[in-house]
């Protein structure tokens, strides 16, 4: 039994890095949630992405509608459980956050689609959690109700980007 599971896996990953390998030349990076998230909310939010992916705190800037020129850190978390990896930069102007189904972290597969979207604007953010006395970071806790409040997708509860029926059919092809 160990055999035939081992070889099982063996060809599922090959099949894996297969298309991994095929949509890393799609984004031209490597195939992560967050470069693959980064070149998905380019196209669907016109996001101009910074060349390189090391830009300390954000990834690229909005370049039309009512955020046109402000700086934005994209995420995509394949399961909502929470959670922002958040920096205490001045340069960063918002948080765009895609993520999965909301699932407790002890859920097993995190399934690659897009749920929901969150609108974050980092400065009120940071400002909220550090009178709470939150530790800002990796894996930063979020309260739900200020998930609830950033929410663009599918619900519009932030009104600082509103999803457009162009965009939204566009994420609905990631549900």
């Amino acid at each position: 039994m160990t055999i035939s599971t081992l070889t099982a896996l063996a060809g599922l990953l090959r099949e894996r890095n297969a298309i991994d390998e095929r949509i890393s030349q799609i984004i031209q990076r490597p195939m992560t949630a967050g470069h693959a998230g980064e070149w998905i909310a380019s196209r669907i939010f016109d996001i101009k992405l910074e060349s390189s992916a090391t830009v300390t705190a954000f990834d690229g800037r909005f370049e039309s509608g009512p955020l046109a020129g402000k700086t934005v850190n994209v995420k995509w978390y394949l399961k909502r459980e929470g959670v922002l990896d958040m920096h205490s930069s001045p340069t960063l102007d918002y948080y765009l956050v895609m993520t999965g189904p909301h699932m407790s972290s002890k859920a097993g597969t995190r399934p690659w689609r897009i749920d929901s979207v969150y609108l974050f604007n980092s400065h009120d953010l940071l400002g909220e959690q550090q009178i709470r006395g939150v530790k800002i970071g990796i894996a930063t806790s979020v309260r739900e109700a200020q998930w609830s409040a950033a929410e663009i997708y599918p619900r519009a509860t932030c009104q600082s980007l509103i999803v457009s029926p162009e965009q939204a059919a566009l994420l609905r092809l990631f549900g």
